[in-house]
This record gives structure tokens, sequence and C-alpha cells, in this order.
């Protein structure tokens, strides 16, 4: 909880820099771009964490391998980072920043889930529907699960809409059970 908290500190000053930019969007896809790369390369997670190597040694590193690629402020912020001992935490500040950007842009995620593949069409009336039904832009994440057999089942942070015929029958058993 505690690395949640820092994290989200971090992910707060790289929003606050980002907008003085007016780069938002381009700075969560680079943020993004090294937190995959932080997560996925086992050699790169190694340096990071090290304490072998010197701090001196990773900013350096930092600012030759990202210089160009990034903007200057964004490889300062990582190199505050390393000064900070804070450089693992970089996955955890990418999905914090991307939550600050989400609620900032009044942007909310919904995991749909639905029983069989749907069109665009289909996604683009659901978005448009949940969209107007909680006030905020949604960004849908769906998936295919049979078992629903119909219907949709709706995921937004804690709230779950169950709308699957799957739950209407449990429903209609229960009801028919207790008569």
């Amino acid at each position: 909880m505690r690395d949640e908290s820092i994290a989200r500190n971090y992910a707060d000053v790289l929003l606050t820099l980002a907008r003085q930019a007016n780069a938002t969007d381009e700075w969560a896809g680079i943020i993004h771009a090294i937190a995959g790369a932080v997560e996925q390369d086992r050699t790169l997670q190694l340096f990071l964490a090290a304490p072998q190597v010197s701090e001196e040694a990773k900013i350096a590193m930092l600012g030759r391998g990202l210089e160009g690629k990034v903007p200057k402020p964004f490889i300062r912020f990582l190199q505050k980072l390393v000064m900070n001992r804070r450089q693992t935490l970089i996955p955890e500040i990418a999905t914090a920043y991307g939550d600050l950007l989400d609620a900032a842009e009044g942007r909310v995620h919904a995991r749909v889930t639905v029983s069989r593949e749907t069109t665009d069409a289909d996604v683009q009336a659901m978005t448009a529907s949940l969209s107007k039904a909680l006030g905020k832009s949604v960004v849908p994440h769906v998936t295919v699960n049979p078992k629903i057999l119909g219907g949709v089942v709706v995921r937004v942070g804690d709230t779950v809409m169950d709308g699957s015929v799957k739950r209407r029958l449990e429903k209609l058993r229960g009801q028919m059970a207790g008569r």
C-alpha cells in the first residue's frame, strides 16, 4: 500500500510535467513503454535494482539511452527517481499515471463480458450507452464468455452491472425454489 501511494505521488508530478509540456498522452505512451521494458527485461530490472551499480551509473545510462528519444524533462524525472531510490516503482508509477490521466479527462475503463463475438458497431453502441449512463467517456475492454449464455456483464471499478441470461435464470430458479 505504501508503494502505491508513493507511486501515485510521483505519477502526479509526472502528470504536472506532462501538462507543462502539453503532452499528457505522449508522456503516457512513454511511461507505459518504459514500464513495459522494465517488467519484461530481467537484465534491466536487475540493473535498476542492483545496489552494486552506482546511482551515477544508472543516471548516466538513462541519459544516454533515452537522449533524443524522449523529452529532457522526462529523462530528468527518471533520473530523479534513481536519486530517490524509487526506480523500481516505474511500473506502478505508469499505472498511477494512467489512472490520474483518465480521471482528469473524465474517462473510465469498463470490463464488458459478452456471450459471443460482437461487431464493432455493437461495441460502439454499448460504449455510447455506457458513456451516457455514467456521464463519462468509457473505454471498453470486451471479453467473450459463453457461460453467461446471453446479455452482458459490465464492471466499472467496483460496480458490476449484470444483465446476463445466466444471472436472470439463477434469480428465477431462486424465486421458484422459495415458493
